[in-house]
């Protein structure tokens, strides 16, 4: 993992006129909000004490580039501490960019990887029965639904000829219905950064990586900035029962963010949000590679329109939130043996990457024997009411 946490790799490509903020423990201080830069990571607690609280400013780039706090470190200084095997505690790492807003996700967003959900489904979960139920949904349905619009009345005619043939699917519903999926994916401050473990629960035998665009979006449905994530899911959970998605998407790790969030300013903005390209790569400990790609450009439905599905005058988030916009990959390729598909080995090293958010870098574990998660929101807030009296 050491190779790929590098500034190189995990900055975006124009970092120097990027505005960058995240996340870094401190040793006997806890969480501290920074403004990363190539030459240094600076300390924004004169600016504001969280994430949340920055993000809620009327103008979080201005309140950012004011002059800088204590400067804590060189960013592949403290990439390379990020890294869980090769921590060493007295000294600062990367934490997931996000804090206090409430981690939610939209799902079955590409309408052209939906066939992959409606497989998982006729499946019932069993990885060994996917080539067979793929074949047979094809037939009926075809396997590209990228020209239907969602709650158009196009969409509408295809869902009564796909009821009438015995086809039809929740998942479905969700693609090309009137109504977005929208999920809690996990709890506040559960979200792990670059360099952590990500987590698969041990009774899992069919998983994947999702990557992700990220929005970070205030309390007043704005959305300032994004960051990348990989949305950990089981696909053989969530196949027997789509009233288990909470539990094939929340474990301890299974959520992934960072490894900064990137404010809108006046060089990067919802336009190149929705022009972003994700490359995603597992790297397996047998010398088993995987790439995939997912692209934008491609989403059914505009991010800005799936904004107004999560938050709004029937929901409210005062702390704001941290909103997942789905994926378009599905990976189908065999890893342990002809028609089964992919799954996650341990020690498998997965990266999000896109040349505007950088690159999101962690190895899987099971969440059973990952590091469990002990500082939640008592703990930040104890931490914050100590150095505020000291």
């Amino acid at each position: 993992m050491q190779q790929q946490l590098q500034t190189t790799f995990c900055l975006p490509q124009d970092a120097e006129r990027a505005t960058l903020v995240g996340r870094v423990w401190v040793e006997g201080t806890g969480p501290v909000l920074v403004n990363v830069r190539p030459d240094g990571v600076y300390d924004l607690g004169v600016v504001a004490a969280t994430m949340s609280e920055l993000l809620e400013l009327a103008d979080p780039v201005t309140a950012v580039r004011q002059p800088r706090g204590e400067r804590l470190g060189d960013v592949a200084a403290i990439l390379k501490n990020s890294e869980h095997t090769e921590r060493r505690p007295e000294l600062p790492w990367f934490l997931a960019p996000c804090d206090l807003q409430c981690l939610k996700a939209t799902g079955v967003t590409f309408v052209n990887s939906v066939l992959e959900r409606v497989i998982e489904e006729q499946a019932r979960g069993d990885a060994a029965k996917a080539e067979s139920v793929r074949r047979a949904v094809v037939a009926v349905m075809g396997d590209n639904l990228g020209h239907v619009k969602p709650g158009s009345p196009e969409a509408a005619k295809l869902k009564d000829v796909l009821l009438a043939q015995g086809a039809w699917s929740q998942y479905l519903e969700v693609a090309i219905g009137p109504d977005a999926e929208v999920f809690t994916k996990s709890q506040v401050m559960s979200a792990v950064g670059v360099g952590a473990e990500v987590g698969i629960h041990p009774r899992s035998h069919w998983n994947n990586p999702e990557p992700e665009i990220v929005l970070a979006i205030n309390s007043r449905a704005q959305v300032v900035g994004a960051a990348l994530g990989n949305d950990v899911n089981l696909r053989d959970f969530e196949g027997r029962s789509a009233l288990l998605l909470g539990k094939a998407k929340d474990n301890n790790a299974s959520c992934a963010i960072g490894p900064f969030i990137r404010l809108f300013d006046e060089h990067f903005s919802m336009d190149d949000v929705r022009r972003c390209d994700l490359l995603m790569q597992v790297r397996g400990p047998s010398g088993f590679v995987m790439n995939g790609s997912s692209s934008m450009s491609q989403i059914s439905r505009d991010p800005l329109e799936l904004v107004k599905h999560v938050i709004g005058p029937h929901h409210q988030y005062p702390d704001g939130l941290m909103f997942f916009l789905g994926t378009m990959f599905a990976p189908t390729q065999d890893r342990h043996g002809p028609g089964l598909g992919f799954t996650h080995e341990v020690g498998d090293v997965v990266t999000v990457a896109t040349p505007t958010l950088g690159m999101l870098v962690n190895r899987v574990n099971t969440s059973d024997q990952i590091e469990p998660w002990t500082y939640g929101v008592r703990a930040l807030m104890g931490d914050l009411a100590r150095r505020r009296s000291s």
